[in-house]
């Protein structure tokens, strides 16, 4: 009989070390919470959309006109100071256009009366007090579409980690309130996770210049840059 209960006396010993064990892997009690940071800085970059458009009889012709005004503004740009890099062609089309009249059966007739080129440039202005000059020198030389502005940064990494840091202070003050409320005490961090919110651009359009003066007022505002992080403390 001895010989038969020592197997399952083995068998108890190992299996209560493996039960302690698992119990000993049992993630500690944990918090979650999310904190936010903003941080701001003034733009030093603004991204302009200029649209020259020229209509004719044919395309060919029409083209030829706005390449001839295209150049004129990419020129102008250049000698405004704004570097190659900074001038990229976004789009160019080419549309006919028809005047369409009512018939007695109550169809229309299409009848091709012209033909529309738009050539669009991004241009980077990178000295933002000079936005208003370019945008003179723009429509002066033919632009007559577009007027998209948008003021950014060239390199906001330090506002970024500034905003950065107060969100982190953020979600360490919640835990802390938190905790006291729960009568525990707050462990170590076990895990952080952020996430860069980029900000809003602040839009200047205009759907024309027609009406363009000589001095085009331009207000850059600043720029608001948000994170948002996670962390995850562990609870005593």
């Amino acid at each position: 009989m001895t010989r038969h209960l020592l197997p399952i006396a083995l068998a108890a010993a190992v299996a209560f070390p493996a039960l302690a064990s698992a119990a000993d892997t049992q993630p500690p009690p944990r918090i979650i919470v999310s904190g936010e940071g903003e941080a701001t800085m003034a733009p030093d970059m603004a991204i302009l959309s200029l649209s020259v458009m020229r209509e004719a009889k044919s395309a060919r012709e029409a083209l030829d006109a706005n390449n001839d005004a295209m150049a004129a503004v990419i020129a102008a740009m250049k000698s405004a100071g704004i570097a190659e890099r900074d001038l990229q062609t976004t789009g160019i089309q080419i549309n006919p256009r028809y005047n369409y009249t009512n018939k007695a059966d109550g169809s229309q007739e299409a009848e091709l009366v012209a033909y529309q080129v738009t050539n669009t440039l991004s241009v980077r202005v990178r000295d933002v007090d000079k936005t208003g000059e370019i945008l003179d020198k723009a429509v002066s030389l033919g632009v007559n579409q577009g007027g998209g502005i948008a003021f950014t940064n060239d390199d906001p990494k330090a506002t970024i980690t500034e905003a950065r840091k107060k969100a982190v202070a953020d979600a360490m003050a919640k835990a802390k309130t938190l905790a006291e409320a729960a009568g525990v005490g707050l462990g170590k961090v076990l895990e952080i996770t952020d996430q860069n919110i980029a900000p809003v651009p602040m839009p200047m359009a205009a759907k024309s210049f027609d009406a363009a003066r000589s001095a085009v007022p331009v207000q850059a505002g600043e720029n608001s840059y948000n994170v948002q992080v996670t962390v995850t403390f562990e609870l005593k």
